[in-house]
């Protein structure tokens, strides 16, 4: 399919058998044991409850769309996205059945940026372990609620990903594993939803999942469940982090060649027309004059353009793109930011992961004089329980969730998270229509979430149409919050 309109997917009843199904063929399910051989799956051990599902089918398809305006990461321009769309059915065991739908954006600079690989490349192999994910829950027979039933499968699809790994230029990292995994997940917490009658989130106490959450996370939660980490009805409205890349133009003065689509182009014009309250710079982290200078612009011109608008309080993030070499850098920039910009600190919420995404190679990225300053939040690096309590360790005092890492990881590390007394925020992958749905439903149920971001009505609004029809809320932000009370339907909140 070409690029730039991409496929509209309608919101009529036939919304789940829309657009080109890719059925995937099924494969004896494997899994990695203690000792790393490959064996057949057993059976899980869930005690089977009367609530239990099993996946029926797990289908794909894939929508591309080129941006806007590109968008920069990690220091490569990127002008396009495609997303995996996967369609799940599930069935009870008395043979009713329910589906669901998972969607979100191959994020495959972010999650992997490649130096031997190009994008094709890289995103062909996402494509490929997708297929393979597919059938590993095409071949899951067991009951059981979507927590469990992913947590089977994700051994198999990180053997894959080795297993493929091995003739590719370059290693698949788990966090794009995670990626590429997390719409299966996602549509299987949608169709259990739907086949309860239910939110997804209200699904989660001992009668549907049967593990505490000492199963999943360790003794420090014994005896806890759950549901007293996450809301069961969503909070009614969040504040909308928007974000400023390396390549968008601040004021008029930047701007090279104008869009002219009838979207705002610069930063006063986005924060008139969204209300904006919070705004999410991005940095080089190894250039700290540009850096310091890039947040004082986008700072001076933020202030300037909400003292018209009569507003006080709003704030920013800082992403440095994992690109400083060490806490000095950050510190240093904080140091010479407030120099040149007096009261500049005061209007940072928090500072996302400034040093490179692998912790274990690099114990002594300490962030415990950062944090001390401000929130320093993992993002990353956040692959799961264990690679939180590794940047605990080192001083991050803060969690970037993200529905693209898996709706079920997501909620028990907000668990982990809330207990530690952790900084939570709740960012995207430039996800429209259905991911950010999803992304929204996540932020919307995890208590002390300080703001939601929403990309893609800056860089690929197109892939909105039709869902900022149906929740206008979410899609149309016109006071700088995003409304999440509208997500009241069974499943993951979208009819």
């Amino acid at each position: 399919m070409p690029l730039a309109q991409g496929v509209i997917w309608s919101l009529d009843s036939n919304f789940f058998s829309r657009g080109p199904i890719v059925t995937q063929p099924l494969s004896r399910r494997r899994f990695l044991s203690a000792a790393g051989a490959i064996a057949a799956a057993p059976a899980l051990a869930l005690g089977r409850t009367a609530n239990d599902v099993r996946v029926r089918s797990m289908e794909i398809s894939y929508e591309d769309f080129l941006y806007r305006v590109p968008i920069k990461f990690g220091g490569r321009a990127l002008d396009r996205v495609t997303l995996l769309n996967v369609h799940c059915v599930v069935e009870g065991s008395g043979g009713r059945t329910a589906a669901g739908l998972g969607s979100m954006p191959l994020g495959n600079v972010w999650s992997w940026p490649a130096p031997s690989m190009n994008y094709d490349q890289t995103l062909q192999a996402m494509k490929d372990l997708a297929s393979r994910v597919a059938s590993f829950y095409n071949d899951l027979h067991d009951y059981g609620h979507p927590i469990d039933l992913t947590s089977a499968v994700e051994p198999q699809y990180l053997t894959a990903a080795k297993e493929m790994s091995a003739k590719l230029p370059n290693p698949i990292p788990k966090l794009c594993s995670l990626v590429t995994a997390s719409p299966f997940d996602a549509a299987l917490h949608d169709a259990y939803g739907r086949y309860h009658g239910r939110s997804a989130y209200q699904l989660l106490g001992p009668e549907y999942l049967k593990n505490d959450l000492e199963h999943y996370l360790g003794s420090e939660f014994r005896g806890e469940r759950l549901p007293a980490y996450i809301r069961p009805t969503p909070v009614a409205k969040l504040p909308l982090y928007h974000l400023v890349g390396a390549l968008d133009p601040i004021t008029a003065s930047d701007i090279q060649h104008r869009v002219n689509d009838g979207l705002p182009e610069t930063l006063p014009e986005w924060i008139r027309y969204n209300g904006l309250l919070r705004i999410k710079i991005k940095l080089n982290g190894n250039d700290l004059a540009w850096d310091v200078n890039r947040v004082v612009a986008v700072q001076r011109a933020a202030a300037e353009t909400e003292k018209q608008l009569g507003v006080t309080d709003w704030y920013t993030s800082l992403d440095f793109n994992e690109k400083c070499h060490d806490v000095t850098y950050v510190l240093e920039f904080l140091r010479k930011l407030e120099q040149t910009l007096p009261g500049a600190l005061r209007r940072i919420q928090y500072i996302e992961q400034p040093t490179a995404r692998d912790l274990a190679a690099h114990p002594d990225f300490d962030m415990h004089k950062a944090a001390a300053i401000k929130p320093v939040v993992i993002d990353e690096s956040l692959t799961g329980p264990d690679a939180l309590l590794m940047a605990e360790r080192l001083g991050y005092s803060g969690a970037a969730l993200k529905a693209c890492k898996g709706i079920s990881q997501s909620m028990l590390i907000a668990a982990l998270g809330q207990k530690h007394k952790l900084f939570l925020c709740v960012q995207d992958l430039t996800c429209p229509g259905a991911s950010l749905i999803e992304s929204v439903g996540l932020a919307a149920h995890v208590p002390g979430v300080a703001a939601i971001e929403a990309n893609a009505r800056q860089y690929v609004p197109i892939a909105n149409r039709g869902w900022d029809k149906k929740y206008p809320g979410i899609f149309n932000v016109k006071d700088g919050y995003v409304r999440c009370d509208a997500l009241n339907a069974p499943g993951l909140g979208f009819v």
